[in-house]
C-alpha cells in the first residue's frame, strides 16, 4: 500500500526500536531522519539532530523498555531538541510504555510512575502519544494531550486463527485480564477461563483456582506483558494439571526479565507468541518464541494521524 506523506513529514528513531522503526519507514516509503545519540565521558546523553525540522510534523519511535531509564532520557532529550528546533508537532510513538505498572497508590507512600512519565513527556514538548496496550487503560487520562492506544489482540488473534487450532479456550491469567481474554475469545469464537490467583508480593504469583472448562482443550493464555514469566508458567502448569491438552501463551510486550527465558523453556508452554514492541536480543530468541510485527498497525495509525483521518477504526 502506498502512503501519501506531505513534505512536512519526518520520522526519527532512537536506540530502543531501530529494527521496528526501519520496518515502519520501509512501509511508509520514507527515510528515517538523521540524528545521532552519543555519550559524554561521564555517561550523560548527547543528542544531535542532523537536519532541519522547522515547521515539520515529526514522529519519534522509541519504546521505554529496559534499560528504561536510559531510553526515557533519550526520548525526553530528543523531544526537547525538536521543540527548540521549531518542529511544528512532535508525535511520540511509544510501542511499549514503561513504568506503567504503578498506575495508582496501592499502598501508602507509593508513587504513581505512569503519571510521572506522562507529565515528563508533556513538559518536554510532546504534542501526541501513540502507544500499544497500556498496562492500565486509565493511563490515557494521565495526559492532557491526545493519546492513541492501539491493541495487540487483533494481531495475536489472527495468528492463532491462521494456526487452525481446534477446541480452543482463551485463558485470562488474572481478574484484570478478563476483558482482553474476552476480546480474543470473541474473535476466535471460543470460551474463556480465568485463573484466580493471589500475588503476595511484586513479581511473585500463587495460582489458586481455575474457573472454566479447560479439560482436553488447547488453552491460550493472553496477557498484555510478560516480565519474569512467573505468572504465565505457573498458569501453564496449573492448566496441564487440570487436564488441558496443550498450552500456548501470548502477549503484546515481551519484557522477559530475570529468569523469564529459562522458566519458559522449562515450562509446558508449546509456543509463546509476542510482538516486537520490545526488541529482543539474540539470546532471548528461543525456539518457543514467535515474534509478530506491529509495524503495519503503527504505520496505519501514523498515516491516519498525518492525513487527519479517524484513528478509531483501528481500535475495533
Amino acid at each position: 500500500m502506498a502512503y501519501q506523506l506531505k513534505d512536512c513529514f519526518k520520522m526519527f528513531t532512537l536506540n530502543a526500536n531501530r529494527k521496528l522503526a526501519a520496518e515502519m519507514a520501509q512501509l511508509l516509503g520514507c527515510e528515517l531522519g538523521k540524528c545521532s545519540v552519543s555519550r559524554f565521558s561521564d555517561g550523560e546523553i548527547h543528542m544531535n539532530i542532523e537536519e532541519s525540522v522547522r515547521g515539520s510534523e515529526v514522529y519519534v519511535v522509541q519504546s521505554t523498555s529496559q534499560p528504561g531509564n536510559e531510553y526515557i532520557m533519550e526520548l525526553l532529550i530528543m523531544i526537547d531538541a525538536l521543540k527548540r528546533a521549531s518542529a511544528r508537532r512532535i508525535n511520540v510513538v511509544i510501542p511499549y510504555y514503561g513504568y506503567a505498572r504503578q498506575d495508582r497508590k496501592a499502598r501508602s507512600r507509593e508513587p504513581i510512575t505512569a503519571k510521572l512519565i506522562a507529565d515528563l513527556l508533556e513538559k518536554a514538548g510532546a504534542t501526541r502519544v501513540v502507544t500499544m496496550d497500556l498496562h492500565a487503560p486509565q493511563i490515557q487520562g494521565f495526559f492532557d494531550i491526545p493519546v492513541d492506544q492501539l491493541l495487540g489482540v487483533p494481531i495475536l488473534s489472527q495468528y492463532f486463527e491462521n494456526k487452525g487450532l481446534e477446541d480452543i479456550v482463551v485463558v485470562a491469567p488474572d481478574n484484570g485480564g478478563v476483558v482482553r481474554a474476552r476480546k480474543m475469545a470473541n474473535r476466535l469464537d471460543a470460551p474463556i477461563a480465568l485463573i484466580d490467583k493471589r500475588r503476595p508480593e511484586a513479581n511473585v504469583a500463587e495460582i489458586m483456582n481455575i474457573v472454566g472448562n479447560i479439560e482436553g482443550k488447547n488453552a491460550i493464555i493472553i496477557d498484555d506483558l510478560i516480565d519474569t514469566a512467573g505468572t504465565i508458567t505457573l498458569a501453564a502448569n496449573a492448566l496441564i494439571e487440570k487436564g488441558a491438552k496443550a498450552v500456548y501463551a501470548c502477549c503484546t510486550h515481551p519484557v522477559l526479565s530475570g529468569l523469564a527465558i529459562s522458566r519458559i523453556e522449562a515450562s509446558p508452554i508449546k509456543e509463546l507468541v509476542v510482538t516486537n514492541t520490545i526488541e529482543l536480543p539474540e539470546e532471548k530468541l528461543i525456539n518457543k518464541i514467535t515474534t509478530l510485527s506491529v509495524a503495519p498497525l503503527l504505520v496505519e495509525a501514523i498515516n491516519r494521524i498525518h492525513n487527519e483521518k479517524a484513528v478509531s477504526p483501528l481500535f475495533e
